[in-house]
């Protein structure tokens, strides 16, 4: 069983930077590939970055690379979403989930799931 918190949303202007968390409790974080979604209002959830088990692998949607950073700390039970270069578009409530099976930008493959953190760029 993990639990999921998710912190370090906000209200920022465009081109600001944010830094998401995501702290993990139970003993097997970090057997657990880490992934952040997001959801806008009207819109279906969609997956923005993923991590391996040991961080060894990222993969992010094709319109935050560059801007975005996926990161763990397995002896903290964290991970983390550097977010730089904010567009409006990107404004959404972002999601931290922990799984391991199926494609890694698929939802169905992510058991546990945060509550959300609101993240909203101002133009």
């Amino acid at each position: 069983q993990v639990q999921l918190v998710e912190s370090g949303g906000g209200l920022v202007q465009a081109g600001g930077s944010l830094r998401l968390s995501c702290a993990a409790s139970g003993r097997t974080f970090e057997s657990y590939r880490m992934a952040w979604f997001r959801q806008a209002p009207g819109k279906e959830r969609e997956h923005v970055a993923t991590i391996s088990w040991n961080g060894g692998n990222t993969y992010y949607k094709d319109s935050v690379k560059g801007r975005f950073t996926i990161s763990r700390d397995n002896a903290k039970s964290a991970v983390y979403l550097q977010m730089h270069s904010l567009k409006p578009e990107d404004t959404a409530i972002y999601y931290c989930a922990a799984g391991n099976k199926g494609y890694y930008s698929a939802s169905a493959g992510y058991r546990y799931w945060g509550q959300g953190t609101q993240v909203t760029v101002s133009s």
